[in-house]
């Protein structure tokens, strides 16, 4: 399981690419990979929850976001080994 931050590096930026950035998170939940994608608050960029990929697989998706290769935001992939989870999310610890 993967915890990537996407924090804004410059923001003003964010309009010209925004419709990549969002095809890109489209094609993220389209391909299994993506559970949740928000907004860090107050505005400061956002957060996505992904999963069913290798480190280098999610290491070149996110490459490929265009708010990354434009510069609009800087990236960190924080890699987690669920040791417990709600049953809910129990698919995480496969």
């Amino acid at each position: 399981m993967f915890v990537i931050t996407l924090h804004f590096a410059d923001k003003t930026k964010a309009p010209q690419f925004m419709e990549g950035h969002n095809a890109w998170i489209k094609q993220g939940f389209d391909d299994g990979v993506f559970l949740l994608v928000g907004s860090l608050q107050p505005n400061a960029g956002g957060v996505i929850l992904a999963h069913n990929a290798l480190p280098e697989q999610i290491k070149a998706r996110v490459q490929d976001d265009p708010f990354v290769t434009e510069g609009v935001v800087s990236a960190e992939i924080l890699a987690i080994a669920p040791g417990r989870t709600d049953e809910r999310l129990a698919f995480l610890k496969s």
